[in-house]
């Protein structure tokens, strides 16, 4: 006994040591992009940045907050993700629920199941996808980067597996009291589904923050791009074209390297502000949504 305690000590404390050293891992790339946008441009032109900012200044955030490209990608992003998450959210609900019935209560439950399981497993394709948004007149729209992707089987999959883990009793209870489909998806699965909708509402919303290659497949115009499409175009791709000549003569004053961490680390914050009061779902909304077929 006295070794198996032992051997799960070293276990755990294994454990602990390779988790800490991921994190730290994971941690390192944004504590130096944090710590560069907050350094003068020589110090960052020079290397001279790690962990800590040198010569702290705020300039390349006053450059990034007063261009009018950058705040207003980052609107678009924001009606992207309150639009896209509302609507990804309703449909998943109301796709999950029908399809965690029996076969006897839905008889064509098994047909429905297996069509948009086969959708995860096989693809039309890059251009019929961009074909049918174009013929139904989505391009260069903003439903363009939220209605194809309205409904991710992934978070079905893992909803209506929750929805099969809740008690059949009380759905029993309620139809003998005489509710509806309707009352017991709104009284019932709902509120006891807390922790599989908090964790689907995250997956979402990062999901629709950070896209950005269909911004630049589906927006004819620059003006147009979400946040992420935006950020490609001038922190990957410098496209010097998008710049005015004011834009260029401001850029003497921050370094490129500061200026790329301001805007990656301010298109960050958001979902590090979210991220810590939903993280604590997922675990259960995962493991009790991926137990039962």
């Amino acid at each position: 006994m006295k070794q198996a305690s032992l051997s799960g000590k070293i276990f755990n404390a294994g454990n602990y040591i390779f988790l800490f050293l991921m994190a730290v891992i994971c941690l390192l790339p944004l504590i130096n992009v944090f710590a560069v946008s907050f350094s003068s441009s020589t110090a960052a032109s020079a290397g001279l940045v790690k962990l800590w900012p040198v010569e702290f200044t705020l300039k390349s955030y006053e450059y990034v907050l007063q261009k009018p490209e950058f705040l207003r990608a980052f609107g678009i992003s924001l009606q992207r993700v309150v639009l896209g998450t509302t609507i990804s959210m309703i449909l998943v609900t109301f796709l999950a629920y029908p399809l965690s019935k029996e076969s006897k209560a839905f008889k064509g439950r098994t047909f429905y199941a297996w069509f948009f399981v086969l959708t995860m497993l096989v693809s039309g394709g890059l251009i019929p996808w961009y074909l049918i948004i174009k013929s139904v007149h989505l391009l260069d729209s903003l439903w363009a980067l939220i209605l194809p992707g309205g409904v991710v089987i992934f978070n079905v999959v893992l909803l209506l597996n929750f929805y099969r883990g809740l008690p059949k009793e009380l759905e029993e209870a309620a139809t003998v009291d005489g509710a509806n489909h309707w009352t017991i998806l709104a009284k019932i699965y709902i509120p006891l589904s807390g922790p599989a909708l908090a964790t689907i509402l995250l997956f979402t919303m990062v999901g629709h923050w950070n896209s950005w290659f269909d911004g630049l497949i589906l927006m004819n115009r620059p003006e147009h791009y979400p946040l992420q499409s935006y950020l490609q175009t001038v922190v990957v791709n410098r496209e010097f074209s998008l710049l005015d000549p004011n834009d260029i003569s401001s850029l003497s004053e921050v370094s490129d390297r500061t200026l790329k961490g301001a805007q990656i680390f301010l298109a960050a914050l958001p979902i590090l502000v979210v991220y810590p009061f939903l993280q604590r779902f997922f675990i259960k909304g995962v493991v009790m949504g991926s137990v039962k077929g």
